[in-house]
């Protein structure tokens, strides 16, 4: 077949599997033989300072999972580097593009991308396609009986369950379909030098739901010490793994697994309803906060150096291996926001940079959760304690030990602030700000 038959074009961006994919599935059932393409974004990947980043190095390796995959039914990964909106015109000038399918993402940037992306191939007579994948549901699936959104958690979820119960979801048998992939030579995977970043020695969490850990996920998974949690989260994150299927699996076993799933729906929820929440505070009145932003205290929180032992095991765990255990997340966030009254965006950033599971949407969420200033947030005056939140989580200090081998020697920083007076500071603080919030 030449690249003037017409085609469809399945592009791949956090969805790379080939199984139970809504938007592959749409494209093999189309009328026309279907290229899978993924884009090397330059405009994101120029942003990342770390030509070593395990992120790109994660993705890569999917890509060449993917390409083989595709090579056992006679077909190839197309794969590009560049401005997506440039790379799709030469596309248009290569290939008879009849249809494109995409799934859904919520993020701006996304969203601006394909709106060009789908004005471009309209003007050439092609139709954008884009579907929901990412999550279980989305946009306005989940409303209020008024028609509004829901911004608290726990009304959201009984909604959530209660549409679940009454409707279901579709799992997408695409290898039924896969005899419908455009037939040609295997195309070589670009170099990872190619887009200017180089592989690390680095292993990934494996791809295997571990029953014994979503059994026991409710009475395991505040302890950081122990294998509790699925880890998981960089699979859904780029869709490696399909949340329908981990949500199939789960209903039977763990209610607070499936409670996770639906976080991640609620925060996906909040960054369609606001937008604005990407940059600024869910409750615009914390916007005033007289933020610190000690650049040093800060230094310190990011190199694990404050002399609060759970705080910084959780720093070095997050930089060393771009995961962090999930009370944890919420204790180094608390201290950043309240002890050390440094701007939620602040360690939002961070994240973004070490996170191998970094989605935007709950990043932000959990942020601003932490400092108060969102949805469903802990109260301004509800302050971790770091030192009891280590009694309780890790009371034999194992995963402490395991991240700052000098705790308990002289070689230990003391601690950047003390606890009762920053808490007293921070408690201050708010207050005024907020007046009688």
């Amino acid at each position: 077949m030449s690249n003037k038959a017409p085609v469809s074009i399945c592009w791949l961006r956090r969805d790379l599997r080939l199984d139970d994919n809504t938007a592959l599935f749409h494209a093999l059932t189309s009328p026309y033989p279907v290229v899978v393409l993924f884009i090397f974004d330059q405009n994101i990947l120029s942003k990342l300072e770390n030509k070593t980043d395990k992120r790109v190095l994660f993705i890569y390796q999917q890509i060449i999972r993917l390409s083989s995959e595709l090579q056992q039914h006679g077909s190839s990964l197309l794969v590009k580097y560049g401005n997506p909106v440039e790379v799709w015109k030469a596309l248009l000038n290569e290939w008879n593009v009849k249809s494109v399918h995409v799934n859904h993402d919520y993020e701006s940037y996304g969203v601006q991308r394909d709106r060009q992306v789908a004005q471009l191939l309209s003007e050439k007579g092609a139709s954008f396609q884009s579907y929901k994948d990412v999550v279980v549901f989305e946009k306005e699936e989940v409303m209020k009986d008024d028609g509004t959104p829901y911004v608290v958690f726990t009304p959201y979820s009984r909604k959530w369950k209660e549409l679940l119960s009454r409707r279901g979801f579709q799992i997408y048998n695409t290898s039924e379909h896969f005899q419908h992939f455009f037939k040609m030579y295997s195309k070589p995977v670009l170099p990872l030098a190619e887009i200017g970043f180089h592989a690390s020695d680095f292993s990934f969490p494996a791809k295997v739901i571990k029953s014994d850990i979503v059994n026991r996920y409710a009475e395991q998974r505040d302890f950081p010490a122990i294998e509790g949690t699925s880890r998981l989260s960089v699979h859904l994150r780029f869709g490696t793994l399909s949340v329908r299927k981990l949500l199939q699996y789960a209903l039977s076993k763990s209610n607070t697994f499936v409670n996770e799933l639906i976080w991640r729906d609620f925060y996906h929820s909040i960054l369609y309803h606001f937008p604005y929440v990407e940059k600024g505070s869910f409750r615009k009145q914390y916007d005033a906060i007289p933020w610190l932003n000690n650049e040093e205290h800060f230094a310190r929180w990011c190199a694990g150096t404050t002399g609060y032992p759970l705080v910084d095991a959780g720093m070095r765990e997050l930089n060393e291996t771009g995961f962090m255990h999930n009370r944890v997340r919420m204790v180094v966030s608390s201290f950043l926001t309240k002890h050390l009254l440094t701007d939620w965006r602040w360690g939002e950033a961070y994240f973004a940079q070490k996170l191998l599971d970094y989605d935007l949407a709950a990043n932000v969420g959990g942020w601003q959760w932490a400092a108060g200033c969102g949805t469903d947030a802990a109260p301004y005056f509800r302050i971790f304690n770091p030192a009891s939140q280590a009694v309780r989580f890790d009371p034999k200090n194992e995963y402490i030990k395991r991240w700052v081998p000098e705790f308990g020697t002289t070689a230990y920083p003391a601690p950047i602030v003390e606890h009762e007076m920053a808490r007293n500071r921070c408690l201050a603080t708010y207050k005024k700000a907020l007046g009688s919030v």
